[in-house]
């Protein structure tokens, strides 16, 4: 019985295989693996770049009885997050002398309000501030919270922390220890999810240890750090003054990368420390997932263009599903496929378990795949994209991550 018919993409494609290995054009077909080998490059470097981040970290992360300055920890707050009070409450049990903490809400009606209330009367040892913030002129409303915030701090060091991180209470004394060097002008840090019930939140676990930080710990190695991460920042007055502070990052949706990039542009090291946040707020579906990474993956790539372009580079699973068509030998698919796997899985062991002590990484390591072939899907849909939906509004993106909005159509 016939077969159906090769459509003419089908057709094309097989043509090519063909012809990469026919004898004549053996040499092409080696070429091509070479270059499809490049992503295992990538990926020993990532695997040497975590060890030597956690080896020598730990020695550094090391809390300072000397250093205690008076901190003000800013909150921008918008609803309520799930467990949001215990969520505050672990930043009211530090053990940490000297330290306030303010909320910024949108106004009187946030249902967050009687949760800070709350906390007010259960910490009355504590200094707990609400301010009201002015609607935002930008695309960030948390960039605008953050600009009152500042303001209204009493101290000079900040920890800018999200509303939905909980904390230990060593977390103030790791996190501010290294702004007793004089170098350091800000300090960040890792975090893991809390949530990881379902698929999508597993999903999204494994993408951060095995994508997200593998790629922010090769840039510590080969570039030094030049980004935060938002759970938590820490940094001065005078070192946002420098750049302008949160009220020149109103129309920018990556501030908190921005607030770590322009802190490195002064002059300043930024520190990444291995000390590990636990972070609340999940995924409530797999399509939110989806569309805040690709909504993420967009900006990077007008923020950064080369450095996006470069990720075709770090797709360790297409290529070796191409080397595979072009030459679908049992050396080319085990070879593959195999280094491929073996890279992958030690990767995420060594930053998930080796170095930031995360339990049930191993029943999750089949994700793996799965992630990295969704994570190639939106990185190719990144370049379709000069739009971004943020909240209500639709943006346009332009040089530099700006965000410009755009008016909706007039049926």
């Amino acid at each position: 019985m016939a077969g159906k018919p090769l459509k003419h993409g089908q057709n094309r494609m097989l043509n090519v295989i063909l012809w990469l290995n026919f004898p004549g054009n053996i040499r092409f077909s080696t070429l091509f693996l070479s270059i499809a080998a490049i992503p295992f490059i990538f990926y020993s470097i990532a695997l040497y770049s975590s060890w030597q981040f956690f080896r020598r970290s730990r020695s550094l992360n090391v809390a300072r009885p000397d250093f205690t300055p008076p901190v003000s920890i800013l909150k921008p707050v918008r609803g309520i997050d799930p467990e949001a009070y215990e969520n505050f409450a672990s930043t009211c049990r530090q053990d940490y002398p000297d330290y306030e903490l303010i909320f910024c809400v949108g106004n009187d009606g946030d249902p967050v309000l009687p949760v800070i209330e709350k906390l007010a009367r259960d910490f009355p040892e504590r200094s707990i501030r609400v301010i009201f913030g002015i609607a935002a002129k930008g695309a960030s409303d948390k960039a605008a919270k953050l600009a009152h915030l500042t303001a209204a701090a009493q101290h000079e060091v900040l920890v800018i922390a999200d509303s939905d991180v909980r904390v230990r209470p060593d977390y103030l004394r790791s996190v501010v220890a290294p702004l007793a060097d004089p170098a350091v002008g800000a300090v960040t840090c890792l975090y893991a999810a809390a949530d990881q019930r379902t698929f999508t939140e597993q999903l999204h676990t494994i993408g951060m240890i095995s994508d997200l930080y593998a790629g922010i710990l090769t840039a510590w190695q080969l570039d030094g750090v030049k980004f935060a991460l938002g759970p938590t920042i820490v940094t001065t007055k005078t070192r946002l003054a420098e750049f302008g502070g949160y009220a020149a990052l109103e129309n920018r949706l990556a501030d908190d990368l921005l607030v770590g990039r322009l802190i490195a542009e002064g002059g300043h090291e930024v520190r990444l420390l291995p000390y590990t946040l636990v972070k609340l707020a999940g995924y409530q579906s797999f399509r939110e997932l989806l569309d805040k990474r690709l909504r993420w993956m967009t900006v990077m790539r007008h923020m950064r263009p080369w450095g996006h372009l470069g990720l075709i580079f770090t797709q360790g699973l297409a290529w070796s599903l191409l080397a595979i068509a072009v030459r679908p030998t049992a050396p080319v698919i085990f070879g593959f496929l195999g280094t491929y796997l073996a890279f992958r899985i030690a990767i995420t062991w060594l930053i998930g378990v080796w170095g930031m002590k995360q339990s049930g990484i191993a029943q999750r390591l089949p994700l793996i795949v799965f992630w990295d072939a969704l994570s190639c899907g939106i990185w190719l849909a990144s370049f379709l994209r000069n739009r971004v939906q943020w909240r209500d509004q639709l943006y346009q993106i332009r040089a530099g991550g700006l965000l410009v909005p755009v008016a909706p159509s007039k049926n």
